[in-house]
């Protein structure tokens, strides 16, 4: 388990909630589908992550553990990942053959969001030379307590089948699969209120 407990991440400490993101998705299957070329990925990633989930810093939900080994960002309900930024990313980033591929993944993931208000993780990640020791969980953990206290769902795209236990381990049920020619598969999972 964790030897350092996981904390709110500090305004001044916003930039390195990022690189363990980056170590954590270098072979996540659907990032690396977007992003196969390691020096595109390398500078796309972190300007996705931002978009994706940087409002979690305003928002106080933003946590990370073991001095920045690992860390979460939250959306609770109401907020939302900046789309038009992640939207202008793909179209300068990612080649024009393999955009509407792309786009249809993320429609169908818009799709499968809960109607009703819920907290998201839009992403979690560990230093790959650290992972098995708890971090995730702890960090699951943290975030889970706030949710609980507001009695309301939260959801996740897990896009590594290899994760979807850790998340059914805390709570969450898979709620379907996306389905599109030539991409990775990714799993929407829902949590319901407690």
């Amino acid at each position: 388990m964790t030897s350092t407990l996981p904390a709110t991440v500090q305004a001044e400490e916003q930039r390195r909630v990022l690189a363990p993101l980056v170590t954590a998705f270098a072979s996540d299957p659907v990032v690396r589908w977007v992003f196969p070329d390691p020096d595109e990925y390398l500078r796309h990633f972190p300007e996705f992550a931002w978009h994706l989930g940087g409002a979690a810093f305003d928002c106080g939900t933003a946590d990370h553990a073991e001095d920045f080994a690992a860390s979460a960002l939250w959306l609770p309900p109401g907020i939302h990942s900046d789309e038009a930024a992640l939207v202008a990313l793909f179209e300068r980033s990612v080649p024009a053959d393999r955009q509407p591929a792309v786009f249809e993944v993320l429609g169908q993931l818009d799709a499968d969001h809960p109607a009703d208000p819920f907290w998201y993780l839009p992403l979690i990640g560990v230093d790959p030379q650290l992972q098995g020791r708890g971090y995730g969980s702890a960090l699951l953990a943290r975030a889970l307590e706030r949710v609980d206290a507001e009695h309301l769902p939260a959801y996740l795209e897990s896009s590594n089948e290899r994760n979807v236990p850790l998340y059914e381990r805390h709570g969450f049920e898979v709620a379907g699969q996306t389905e599109v020619a030539g991409a990775p598969s990714l799993w929407p999972m829902v949590r319901q209120a407690r």
